[in-house]
């Protein structure tokens, strides 16, 4: 089976990335993926390095976003493919979180504190380079620390531990996500502004690894197919293989895309690989559904 196709991965321009667009190639190269895509978080600006970069090494490349959205209170990402980043409603999304997230920093900051730990604003500026601090740099930050080596509150994200495999982004997902004790509210669009963004700047909508945003109320899929969306990522690293099959028989339901995608971050996911989302089909099928919808 073929398997050449990585198109959810997050360059620097994330607050949780930790490579540069070219290197992401190089990368991909390395791990002879074919045709690749860099989806930051409300970002567009890896995608002229990295497109002009795979003109370069033969690599084919889709220019993509992911866009944090909401959808009747549940907190979703969105991928946007295919999308004109030059246009400046695109780039105005990621200046308008920017600022919420600056002003979310210190709220968490004092959050996190509260269980017990005494971080400071220098101890975060030191793994930010634009400071905004995520709870992946919280977890880093403290897992770093000699003082809290035996906390109970992190015994769980040290070696051997029950969240051991991607320490950083699981602290994030146990204390910092939606309904956890360190969270912060940022308004982000709705999952139908998103969509007419996405649609506006010349791009299809894919619904990002929905196993992990949907947890077990997947049934809330197909309403959210009618709104405009023209895909669902049914292939991730985070899926089970019970989430793989309902969203790909869901994609084969709605006549819609079904794509596949690492979410490959570097240190905050150690253990998820460039390439790693698997998926199950050979990806020729997938490839001439992508030049179906004019991606390639």
């Amino acid at each position: 089976m073929k398997n050449y196709i990585d198109l959810h991965m997050h360059s620097l321009y994330s607050d949780d990335g930790e490579f540069t667009p070219k290197q992401l190639v190089d990368k991909c190269v390395e791990a002879n993926i074919k045709v690749m895509a860099i989806a930051d978080h409300n970002s567009v600006k890896a995608n002229k390095e990295a497109q002009d970069y795979c003109k370069e090494v033969g690599i084919e490349y889709i220019p993509a976003i992911e866009i944090d959205c909401t959808y009747n209170g549940i907190n979703l990402h969105m991928v946007g493919y295919g999308v004109d980043y030059t246009v400046p409603e695109i780039c105005a999304l990621e200046e308008n979180v920017y600022k919420q997230e600056l002003a979310c920093s210190n709220t968490k900051l004092k959050l996190t504190n509260q269980l017990g730990f005494e971080l400071t604003k220098e101890d975060m500026d030191k793994v930010s380079s634009n400071g905004v601090w995520t709870g992946e740099m919280f977890g880093e930050v403290l897992l770093e620390k000699t003082e809290y080596v035996d906390h109970p509150l992190l015994l769980n994200y040290r070696p051997g531990g029950s969240r051991s495999d991607n320490p950083f982004v699981n602290f994030y997902w146990d204390f910092y996500a939606q309904g956890k004790p360190c969270y912060t509210e940022i308004i982000f669009p709705s999952l139908q502004e998103a969509i007419d963004l996405v649609h506006q700047v010349g791009g299809i909508c894919v619904l990002a690894h929905p196993g992990n945003n949907l947890k077990n109320d997947y049934s809330i899929f197909d309403e959210m197919v009618t709104l405009g969306l023209d895909g669902v990522e049914a292939f991730s690293s985070y899926h089970s293989q019970e989430a793989i099959d309902y969203f790909y028989a869901k994609a084969l339901e709605h006549h819609i895309i079904a794509t596949s995608g690492s979410d490959y971050h570097g240190k905050t996911k150690p253990a998820i690989k460039i390439g790693g989302s698997k998926c199950n089909i050979d990806h020729d099928v997938t490839y001439a559904l992508l030049q179906q919808y004019k991606l390639l």
